[in-house]
């Protein structure tokens, strides 16, 4: 069983270890948590009391000794919300800082499909008032981030009613039509020979270059300059691609 989610939400390994421990035993005693998980004593009773303070276990007294006994999992429903309003709280004052910062160019890249997700919602987010698109191609689509994956992307875009024109290639003419009938969305094709492992995305002053290998990877640029250059190389193959 692939545990990483729960490292994601905030939990240590040791945590992890003694609250999948607790599910399977039932109500224990922190010896047979001790011995199920392999851990040392000091660290489980550490994780014990986070886990407690976290709400994802709980102990009743049975003489001088605890039994406990892991909290039902949709609990962690309650522990994200918890998370989240904390987040929340200081939202505010993240933005504040973030507005204080200089308003410079820059470029960063992007790491994995973890980096590429992130790279395209920081496009989404960018208040560009259009969302532009060339390159990519069926192994992009289908093969590397997969079919629901683009979906999702614009399921989001479409959300933040931010409009979009785009070039695919004939070889995902499929997936282009059955975009170019949402909302907000107008996709154009080039022949099949125009099918490349990249994409390039150009909104407001942000350019984003991502590279499907079979670890993906990308390149963020925010520069007005740039971005107005990209733009007019995507405004002629926009002329020259076909509906």
């Amino acid at each position: 069983m692939n545990t990483s989610i729960l490292e994601d939400l905030g939990l240590t390994q040791a945590e992890i270890k003694v609250y999948m421990s607790l599910l399977e035993l039932g109500a224990s005693t922190a010896g047979k948590v001790l011995e199920k998980s392999g851990l040392q004593n000091s660290v489980v009773h550490r994780a014990l009391n986070s886990l407690i303070e976290k709400g994802l276990i709980s102990f009743v007294l049975e003489g001088k000794r605890k039994a406990y006994h892991a909290a039902n999992p949709e609990n962690f429903h309650d522990f994200i919300e918890s998370k989240k309003k904390r987040f929340d709280e200081i939202l505010p004052e993240l933005k504040k800082k973030q507005m204080l910062a200089k308003k410079a160019n820059f470029a960063e890249a992007f790491k994995g499909k973890r980096g590429i997700s992130q790279m395209y919602m920081t496009l989404l987010n960018s208040k560009g008032k259009e969302y532009n698109t060339f390159g990519g191609g069926s192994e992009v689509t289908y093969d590397v981030m997969g079919e629901t994956w683009w979906k999702n992307l614009h399921a989001k875009r479409i959300a933040m009613k931010i409009p979009c024109r785009q070039i695919f290639d004939e070889t995902i003419r499929g997936f282009g039509n059955e975009l170019n009938k949402k909302p907000k969305t107008s996709i154009r094709f080039l022949p099949k020979e125009y099918a490349q492992l990249q994409e390039t995305v150009i909104t407001g002053d942000y350019v984003g270059i991502a590279i499907f290998t079979g670890n993906p990877y990308g390149v963020l640029i925010k520069d007005k300059i740039v971005a107005d250059g990209y733009r007019k190389q995507f405004e002629i193959l926009w002329k020259r691609a076909r509906k």
